[in-house]
């Protein structure tokens, strides 16, 4: 059953328009307007607000290249109700090193009061077949000194930055969060575990490796952690895009040693649930939230408060009245 009292904030949601091809074969349609996310969520969960993070969408279609991105955040500020991206992370190339200020600032211009952070992914494998050809990135971007710069300038400006690597690349993030240690820094997906190509049938062998580079980007202080995206195509897991989708208690089996691992090494406190709609295709939002409800039973109430809805409010700046259940 679905916890009502508990109050849920989903800090990682998509929301888009009119996808590529590429793009709608991966989240299965081309649109998921804020009503529709409404909808998918339905009403067991007492959710007060959400994160919507970018995916390449809605981007002006005119004007300077390097602030095309604004428009999705535009976009994203447009869909808000309040509760539905009440906070959202943009996109920015920060490549751009210290010019990418201008970027910044018209983000934060688009979205009042609403632009948490920014998003760059980085994935990258040296087997092609894992991501096939979904992004064009070069395998140490978190390393590169020009990204470096243009990372420089989120801490001023209040903003943090999702971080989206595979597990192998976890040290990358390792590197970052200590050459910038006062800027908060969210590591997507728990890290993204990967069980196709190369790594098809070897994530329980991969899972030691995974750990020890956990462990270490735990020992730095303003890195948090979303609990989300175990239910992608990158898993390989039969769970995904099932048919019939199986239920909450398959989903907690299958997650729960990254879950429970990432909540000893990092505390509620630096954790936080999100959906991942509509990439994580392993069943409805109800079956995603009570997978995650279902693997944290055993911590405290203050604990189940942070995971699902004060983790996020902290990080993202989040001005809600949680009322306690």
């Amino acid at each position: 059953m679905s916890e009502p009292d508990l109050v849920v904030v989903d800090a990682h949601h998509h929301l888009f328009e009119r996808a590529d091809d590429r793009l709608a074969a991966l989240w299965g349609r081309r649109n998921l307007l804020a009503a529709e996310y409404a909808d998918l969520v339905g009403g067991d969960h007492h959710l007060v607000a959400t994160v919507a993070v970018e995916g390449h969408t809605r981007y002006r279609t005119s004007g300077p290249e390097h602030l095309r991105p604004v428009g999705e955040t535009e976009f994203l500020a447009g869909q808000s109700d309040g509760r539905i991206a009440a906070a959202i992370v943009g996109a920015a190339d920060l490549r751009r090193g210290r010019e990418v200020r201008e970027v910044l600032e018209a983000h934060l211009a688009a979205a009042p009061g609403r632009l948490g952070g920014i998003r760059q992914a980085a994935l990258w494998d040296e087997d092609p077949a894992v991501l096939g050809g979904l992004l064009e990135v070069p395998r140490h971007l978190y390393a590169d000194q020009a990204f470096r710069a243009g990372f420089a300038e989120l801490e001023p400006l209040g903003l943090s930055f999702d971080a989206f690597v595979l597990a192998p690349q976890l040290d990358d993030v390792v590197g970052l969060a200590r050459a910038f240690p006062d800027t908060r820094i969210v590591l997507d997906h728990l890290g993204n575990p990967v069980g196709i190509g190369r790594h098809a049938g070897r994530m329980a062998a991969e899972f030691p490796a995974w750990r020890a580079s956990m462990a270490e980007l735990a020992r730095c202080p303003a890195v948090s952690v979303k609990m989300s995206g175990l239910g992608t195509f990158l898993s390989g897991s039969p769970s995904y895009r099932a048919d019939p989708p199986v239920g909450p208690e398959v989903l907690a089996e299958e997650w729960r040693p990254y879950v429970e691992e990432t909540v000893e090494l990092f505390a509620a406190d630096r954790v936080m649930f999100g959906s991942n709609l509509p990439t994580d295709a392993v069943g409805s939002f109800d079956s995603i939230c009570r997978a995650h409800q279902l693997i944290t039973r055993g911590c405290s109430p203050a604990e189940r408060r942070a995971l699902f809805s004060g983790t996020a409010a902290a990080v993202y700046g989040l001005d809600l009245d949680l009322v306690e259940p």
